[in-house]
């Protein structure tokens, strides 16, 4: 963020601690808080009438949690749990809602950012439509992957069918199979990533346009992906 803007906001904002299966947005209710990532991962959630739910994107990092916010929108019908433990820095909706309207750069900035969150979600609707589970899987584990320091991700079987909205059974076959070929390796509670380059041939083309969106849209600041 430029230093002038960051500046606006600076004075509201606090540091928060993010545990695992916190929600930080609740589907139809009045958002509270934004919080910008410093470390750890939440995940945008669908949720359905019926309450089935599944993954719509990822936020490290790279960006904020409350975009809805930032379109004038004091509730969402969507969810905002966080994945891997972390913190941020977090300012209540009504001081980010004031700093927007004295400063309209800053407002074009964070527009930029929702712009790049549209694009992912987009990306994943096309992956969820077109995709088979194993790229969808290579997919999300790419995107974790550029959010975490490290190779090890907290996640579960569970966890993984839930946001990717797949049958248990059928993802811990293909799990399986990544990892006899050494492209990840599994422990009670978590992945690690062995081979990144093994995964982002998997991927293929479900993986790369928001990331390449992101870095167009939010320049030389942006947090640069990893190298492949």
């Amino acid at each position: 963020m430029p230093p002038d803007d960051f500046s606006t906001i600076q004075p509201y904002l606090e540091t928060s601690p993010l545990r695992t299966g916190d929600v930080l947005i609740r589907a139809d209710t009045p958002i509270p808080t934004a919080h910008f990532i410093e470390d750890g991962i939440v995940s945008c959630i669908a949720v359905a009438a019926d309450g089935q739910q599944i993954e719509l994107g990822l936020v490290g990092r790279e960006g904020m949690v409350g975009v809805p916010i930032l379109l004038d929108a004091e509730r969402t019908p969507n969810e905002a749990r966080v994945q891997v433990a972390g913190t941020a820095w977090s300012i209540p909706a009504a001081a980010l809602r004031d700093a927007l309207r004295r400063r309209p750069s800053l407002h074009d900035f964070l527009l930029r950012y929702a712009q790049a969150v549209a694009v992912e979600v987009a990306a994943t609707a096309l992956a969820n439509g077109l995709y088979k589970i194993e790229r969808r899987l290579a997919r999300w584990l790419l995107m974790c992957h550029d959010r975490i320091d490290g190779d090890v991700l907290p996640t579960t079987h569970r966890f993984l069918s839930l946001m990717l909205g797949v049958n248990r059974t059928g993802l811990t076959t293909v799990v399986a199979g990544l990892e006899r070929a050494g492209i990840i390796e599994t422990s009670r509670g978590s992945i690690t990533i062995r081979d990144r380059d093994a995964l982002l041939a998997l991927a293929g083309a479900a993986y790369g346009a928001p990331e390449a969106e992101y870095l167009r849209l939010i320049g030389a600041g942006a947090e640069q992906p990893r190298p492949e």
